[in-house]
């Protein structure tokens, strides 16, 4: 059946039924109907639309800010990754020998250390060890120069 054909079925069922026929004709048949969905849709719609924007530029912001924690992009060419390679071995190796050494490292900073690194102990037990020899008798106190010459040369 046609749509044209169904149209004036519809009117003609609703001017010959004895309720809906003394109903106004605007409030009756499809025509009425879709009027009145489009008009509860669009309402609907102008009312939660600027809710929906303002979740999705929350969500936005979350994930910008979630990507601004994971730090730079990683590089998309082969020379970069190289170099950011580089970089970070470089990084890794200051960092390692500072800590060996015990020298402040700004970076390591931000966790707060109530104990003195790796490097700074072996540093600080180095300079008591040498004190004490220092201080203390000498290994070669009882023995000349040429005693020492002596037994260098026999072995």
């Amino acid at each position: 059946m046609k749509v044209i054909k169904a149209i004036e079925i519809e009117k003609e069922y609703f001017a010959k039924h004895p309720v809906y026929s003394t109903m106004d004709p605007k409030y009756t048949g499809t025509k009425s109907l879709t009027t009145t969905l489009s008009t509860v849709f669009f309402q609907h719609i102008k009312n939660y639309l600027p809710v929906i924007i303002g979740e999705i530029k929350e969500k936005v912001k979350d994930c910008e800010d979630r990507l601004k924690e994971l730090g730079p992009a990683l590089p998309s060419n082969s020379t970069d990754k190289l170099g950011l390679v580089w970089e970070k071995i470089t990084e890794y190796t200051e960092n390692f020998k500072n800590s060996i050494s015990g020298k402040y490292d700004p970076k390591r900073s931000g966790v707060r250390q109530q104990e003195l690194s790796g490097g700074a102990i072996i540093k600080l037990m180095f300079n008591e060890l040498y004190e004490d020899i220092s201080r203390g008798p000498k290994a070669s106190y009882d023995y000349t120069d040429k005693d020492i010459d002596r037994a260098i040369m026999l072995h």
